[in-house]
This record gives structure tokens, C-alpha cells and sequence, in this order.
């Protein structure tokens, strides 16, 4: 493998990483906190299945790209 191959290898990496950590941050932490102190989305109160749904899709995926 070359050396320039090498490092695009690198930097894919830390991206799909970088991706990965990002994802239960905004996936799975916001919406608990959410919940937690009672915030509400546009249309009122966001139903605990939606809530339950979404962070298990984020958990999932950031399990994926890592």
C-alpha cells in the first residue's frame, strides 16, 4: 500500500470515527435531556416511543461506525 493511500486510509478513519462519537451526543444525550427537563418539540410533547426509537437508531449506528 503506498504511502499516500496510506494516510486517505488514516483520515477515513477519523472521520467515520470522529461520526461515530458525534452520534449519541446528538442522537441519544439530547433527547434524554430533553425529556428529562421536560422540553418540547414543535407540535408539543415528543411521545416516548419516538424518543425511544431515535436513540435506539443513533446507538445502533455509532456501534456501526465504530
Amino acid at each position: 500500500m503506498s504511502l499516500i493511500r496510506n494516510e486517505q486510509t488514516t483520515l477515513t478513519a477519523g472521520y467515520l470515527n470522529a461520526g461515530a462519537s458525534a452520534c449519541p451526543s446528538a442522537g441519544v444525550v439530547a433527547p434524554i435531556a430533553a425529556a428529562v427537563f421536560g422540553a418540547t418539540g414543535p407540535g408539543g410533547p415528543v411521545p416516548t416511543l419516538t424518543t425511544v426509537i431515535g436513540v435506539s437508531k443513533c446507538l445502533v449506528g455509532s456501534i456501526l461506525l465504530h
